[in-house]
């Protein structure tokens, strides 16, 4: 499968490459990218809720050297595997009863969720690593970054193994801190990535269209 991308969306990305499960931008930084599972807050006790409450405050507090994005992606619910799995098992079913009850459980959560607008959510946490501190820069040294974007990128194999160890020891130290809470954390691999960024940029493509996994892809070189 072959994957075409707008120039024009490349130009204003900040994202150079992905390797090794993580991001690496124009101006050589690198970022990784943490899966997040949720937590039903109203649903805990009062206890619960005041321990859960001292454990954020505790993980907000161990930010003070490098700071972190929270993102949360919301999309409408894909319903469809899950219908067509239900037609698929109706025509199978030999009971005519039974036939008649898949088709009008079928037809109830269809309904539902077109009704109620039920929204899937997930969480990510951004984690961020730069050679040169975490203080925001100032304009000029963007713009400085920019144009020697082409050496950046193209680091050292030695000092991109350094970074991404200084990288993934802060994934490390927040997936143990939100260990604390309850909540479970998955680092997106190089692949994940990939297909988080296809599906964000290209939402209607990707239901239709998946990517080829990076394994299958085979690299003809010229003869």
């Amino acid at each position: 499968m072959k994957i075409i991308m707008n120039n024009a969306t490349q130009t204003y990305l900040n994202i150079a490459q992905i390797k090794k499960d993580c991001l690496v931008m124009k101006d050589g930084a690198l970022r990784a990218v943490i899966l997040v599972s949720s937590v039903n807050f109203a649903l805990k006790s009062e206890d619960e809720q005041k321990a859960l409450i001292q454990a954020y405050a505790s993980f907000l507090n161990t930010l003070d050297t490098f700071p972190i994005q929270i993102v949360i992606q919301s999309r409408p619910f894909n319903i469809d595997p899950y219908l067509l799995e239900l037609n698929q098992r109706q025509k199978e079913q030999t009971n005519d009863l039974l036939r008649m009850q898949i088709a009008d459980y079928r037809s109830f959560v269809k309904e539902l969720v077109e009704l109620g607008k039920i929204m899937s959510k997930k969480f990510y946490l951004v984690v961020p690593y730069s050679p040169w501190g975490d203080k925001p820069k100032k304009f000029w040294q963007r713009l400085t970054n920019l144009f020697t974007a082409a050496m950046t990128i193209k680091l050292e194999e030695k000092r991109f193994n350094n970074y991404r160890e200084q990288l993934f020891r802060r994934v490390n130290q927040i997936s143990s801190s939100l260990s604390s809470m309850g909540l479970k954390t998955v680092p997106l691999d190089t692949q994940s990535l990939i297909e988080l960024f296809y599906n964000c940029y290209n939402p209607t493509i990707s239901a239709n269209e998946k990517l080829t996994k990076i394994s299958d892809l085979r690299i003809e070189k010229n003869k």
